[in-house]
């Protein structure tokens, strides 16, 4: 029984690192109808950014701000140089320009700080929890507070503010809500920022949880969060957060509780799969 209500902890644990690298892919495709795959290389570099800031400042908290702030810029880079001359072309073109955006920065990571693989030993500020016999370890709390408290501010700006009336009016149609008054670029523009800074503290979390950062740590959810995106529904960013837990849980669960003789990563196309078989619209996608 313990060893079942700790691979449903880890599930939960991996299912919200899932949902922080998704959201952004998925609230960028929403306004801007581009794959974002360049999105992992973000990720990425937001891990390396929060350990080089971490060795340098030993605070945890500075490191993530700092690292935030350093993919909110890269990722408005992005959209102003690269994807908004492409708008005009078809959506293949943004996307291979994506894919190279991807491979160019696995490259530069991997020549700037070293192919090797390094550790990333955080002091975490939140204790452990302890229930009878049961221990949560404070990564697993940090990932879960942390997780928790990104959704619920991303939820308040999306429905309670005039930022997220405009992303959501932009996503529906960019050229109708510019007619009526809204500032595209600057409401595009946020959500990269949005998107990027939520991928800086994914990959920050992802680092302290394996307790590993390396320059290719961005293959697997780069196309991983595509399956996600599809299986939650285009565009969709609470669909997103549902597809990740429902995949990090059933990840943890099937292959390392039941012992599935499975590859561990092809559960999300087979998920894929299964969920478009049945509802083509994702889960909480509209037709």
């Amino acid at each position: 029984m313990q060893l079942f209500l700790e691979q449903i902890l880890n599930g939960l644990a991996a299912g919200g690192m899932y949902a922080l690298i998704t959201l952004g892919l998925a609230l960028i495709y929403g306004v801007m109808k581009i794959l974002h795959v360049a999105h992992a290389s973000v990720y990425t570099v937001g891990a390396y950014m929060g350990l080089y800031l971490f060795t340098l400042t030993g605070n945890i908290f500075l490191a993530a701000l700092g690292s935030m702030a350093f993919c909110a810029c890269i990722g408005v880079l992005i959209e102003r140089f690269v994807y908004y001359p492409l708008l005009k072309f078809p959506p293949y073109v943004p996307l291979i320009s994506s894919i190279a955006i991807l491979i160019a920065m696995e490259e530069l990571c991997r020549l700037v700080a070293g192919p090797e693989v390094r550790t990333f030993a955080a002091k975490l500020p939140f204790p452990a929890v302890t229930i009878g016999n049961f221990t949560i370890s404070s990564t697993l709390v940090t990932v879960y507070c942390v997780s928790f408290a990104v959704f619920i501010l991303l939820w308040l700006i999306m429905t309670k503010t005039e930022l997220g009336l405009a992303m959501r009016a932009v996503s529906q149609d960019m050229e109708m809500a510019s007619a009526l008054g809204v500032n595209t670029q600057v409401t595009v523009a946020v959500t990269f920022i949005i998107g990027s800074s939520i991928a800086a503290i994914a990959g920050i979390l992802v680092g302290i949880y394996y307790n590993q950062v390396y320059p290719m740590m961005g293959e697997v959810p780069a196309y991983k969060t595509l399956a996600l995106i599809v299986v939650g529904g285009m565009g969709s960013a609470s669909g997103a957060v549902v597809a990740s837990f429902i995949l990090g849980v059933a990840e943890t669960f099937l292959i390392g509780y039941a012992n599935i003789p499975m590859p561990r990563d092809a559960l999300a196309f087979i998920a894929m799969i299964i969920i478009l078989m049945w509802r083509p619209t994702g889960l909480m996608g509209k037709r």
